[in-house]
């Protein structure tokens, strides 16, 4: 993780992202998973290319099991694209810089 991207809790999701105006992209991972080790250089990138424009963060979900249930993540690596607090995007699996940066330019429309 670089300094743009926030580790994303349990006890923390609600203040820095239901509560948070704007656009917040949130990869929901697992150490353990190859393609997410694969996407998380790529959400590292994001990152810093939309600082200021787009809030990111990062959920493990094997130490954040209620979040990752509440969302209905069933697959990682899961991106859940929140707008003003509301998920609005999901996508599941592997996905190119160029297929993220899409889906958060139709967000920021």
């Amino acid at each position: 993780m670089n300094e743009f991207v926030k580790e994303l809790t349990d006890v923390n999701f609600d203040s820095e992202v239901k509560t948070q105006p704007g656009i917040y992209l949130v990869d929901f991972w697992a150490p353990w998973c190859g393609p997410c080790k694969m996407l998380g250089p790529i959400v590292d990138e994001i990152a810093s290319e939309f600082s200021g424009k787009v809030k990111v963060g990062k959920v493990n979900v094997d130490q954040n099991q209620q979040l990752a249930g509440q969302y209905q993540v069933m697959s990682i690596p899961a991106i859940i694209l929140f707008k003003d607090g509301k998920p609005v995007d999901t996508f599941v699996g592997f996905q190119s810089k160029d297929a993220v940066k899409e889906k958060i330019q139709r967000a920021l429309r």
